[in-house]
């Protein structure tokens, strides 16, 4: 297979699992999607998540760990936090107010933080092409906001406001592993940035009553599996691809896969009686054309 074919496999791949992320935190958190059902908090979806990455990453950490210089070990163990662990907490946090298509639309400012925190704390070269697509896709986040502040008639801003720092992070970690992890195999940044995270996971499961729960309950254990596949599909395997993906084409390229990913979530929104407006859409067109701006060659 060609190397484009690959990257965009890759690509493909990422835009789904990370799409369908979305409905995978509401089936963990609510009973048939119903907010009036909570069934696991947003700390135990977001730390189930983070600790069966770990778990599955775990074989693999040991030989990775004793591979690696120190320096990188700190870099790796940075980008768990900032990558995937905090992430995880914001998302389901802002999920228990705001829609996933909203969410997974939003999600997509995240190559637009990639050139903002780039140039300011990377001191990457950018060009008035980008700073304008930055502008225009920050404008088409704010649309998006107004958008959903009229259909709901409640000011969600705190909560939107958790998936755009979760983006920024993105930005920094994105940047990251470009700059300081380019030599270090995929396998081993996952591997090693996840099982640092398991005890950490157990910690706070405990402390958030998690294991007091009847687990052998029919709603328990889907909301369980729901968080177990989101840790599983949508942390440690697409880690590894989008860690993969990034040296492959470069940091720029893959967070792009976040022009996919909003249209799953969107997607798996409308299936489950989101309400998704035509402001919502017009809101995202805008976001992603920025991105395209911003991107282009």
């Amino acid at each position: 297979m060609s190397h484009k074919f690959i990257n965009w496999f890759l690509f493909v791949i990422l835009c789904f699992i990370w799409g369908s992320s979305f409905e995978l935190m509401k089936l963990g958190m609510f009973e048939n999607h119903d907010l009036s059902k909570p069934v696991l908090s947003p700390y135990q979806v977001a730390t189930i998540r983070i600790l069966c990455a770990g778990l599955v990453m775990l074989p693999f950490a040991y030989k990775a760990i004793k591979t690696l210089p120190k320096n990188v070990l700190l870099y790796i163990i940075l980008s768990g936090l900032i990558g995937s662990f905090i992430p995880a907490f914001l998302f389901c946090i802002a999920e228990t107010k705001i829609g996933g298509g909203i969410a997974g639309s939003l999600n997509s400012l995240t190559p637009l933080f990639v050139i903002v925190v780039g140039a300011v704390f990377f001191n990457l070269v950018t060009t008035t092409r980008k700073i304008v697509g930055v502008v225009i896709g920050l404008a088409g986040s704010v649309f998006l906001i107004y958008a959903n502040a009229q259909d709901q008639h409640v000011n969600n801003y705190l909560y939107i406001s958790f998936v755009i720092l979760a983006t920024v992070l993105y930005g920094f970690n994105v940047n990251m592993v470009v700059k300081k992890l380019t030599g270090v195999p995929s396998i081993q940044i996952a591997a090693i940035a996840f099982s640092f995270l398991i005890i950490p996971a157990i910690i706070i499961l405990y402390y958030t009553g998690y294991f007091s729960l009847n687990l052998l309950e029919s709603k328990y254990i889907l909301a369980t599996s729901a968080s177990s596949a989101l840790g599983i599909l949508a942390t440690a395997i697409a880690s590894i691809l989008f860690y993969s993906l990034m040296k492959r084409a470069g940091g720029l390229f893959a967070s792009t896969v976040t022009y996919g990913i909003p249209f799953v979530a969107i997607g798996w929104g409308l299936l489950n009686g989101e309400h998704i407006t035509i402001l919502h859409v017009i809101g995202l067109i805008i976001i992603l054309c920025g991105v395209y701006l911003a991107n282009k060659n």
